[in-house]
Formats: C-alpha cells, sequence, structure tokens
C-alpha cells in the first residue's frame, strides 16, 4: 500500500471511529489496522478491516426499510424514524448507495480505496 493510501485510510478510520453511529466491532477493527499500518500484520489487518466495513455499511434501502419498521421506531423513536426514512429515500433519489451518517460516510469512503489497499 503506498502512502498517501495509507494516510487517507488513516484519517478516515480516526473518523469512523469518532463517529457516534459507529459500531464497537468498526471500532476495533479501526483500531488493529492502525496498529498494524507500516507493519508486518498489516495485509491482514487491512483483510480484516475491509471485511468488518463490508458487514457494517447500510446499504440505503435496508436503512429506509429499518427506518420504517417497528425496529426503527424504537431505536429512532417515532418521529426521527419517520424523519430518517424519509432522508433515506431522498439521498437514494440523488443516487446515494448507502447510509450517509458519518460512520457509513467513513466506511465508504475507506471502502472506495479497497484494491488500493490490497496491492
Amino acid at each position: 500500500m503506498n502512502q498517501n493510501v495509507r494516510d487517507y485510510v488513516t484519517e478516515k478510520a480516526k473518523e469512523l471511529m469518532g463517529a457516534f453511529s459507529c459500531c464497537a466491532e468498526a471500532k476495533e477493527a479501526a483500531q488493529n489496522w492502525l496498529d498494524a499500518a507500516g507493519t508486518g500484520k498489516e495485509a491482514e489487518q487491512t483483510k480484516n478491516f475491509i471485511t468488518e466495513l463490508e458487514a457494517d455499511i447500510m446499504p440505503i434501502d435496508t436503512l429506509i426499510a429499518f427506518a420504517g419498521s417497528e425496529g426503527g421506531a424504537k431505536v429512532f423513536g417515532a418521529e426521527k424514524a419517520k424523519e430518517v426514512a424519509a432522508h433515506g429515500k431522498e439521498i437514494k433519489a440523488a443516487g446515494a448507495l448507502y447510509c450517509d451518517c458519518p460512520a457509513c460516510a467513513a466506511c465508504e469512503a475507506i471502502l472506495a480505496k479497497k484494491e488500493e489497499m490490497q496491492a
């Protein structure tokens, strides 16, 4: 992995870890990758990090469906769930493939460098 890609992913990994919407597993994978960057364990942790990001990033249709469900109402509250669903539909219409919360946005940015990370 070249240094420009490593620097970019480092910045985005820190953004991911700081996101209110980041799950514990993604924080751990990001920290493990940061700890391994530039070492002999980088390739292994890169693979693990990418696997975790791919599992965690929420496709926009999943967000919309969840926000419109009873589970979404329990997590967000009834009114906020309606807002989240409406927002999801709005960004989907504009071409979004994924949720745009801070964690998903960081995941998407990192995954855009997936091939370069594995080079």
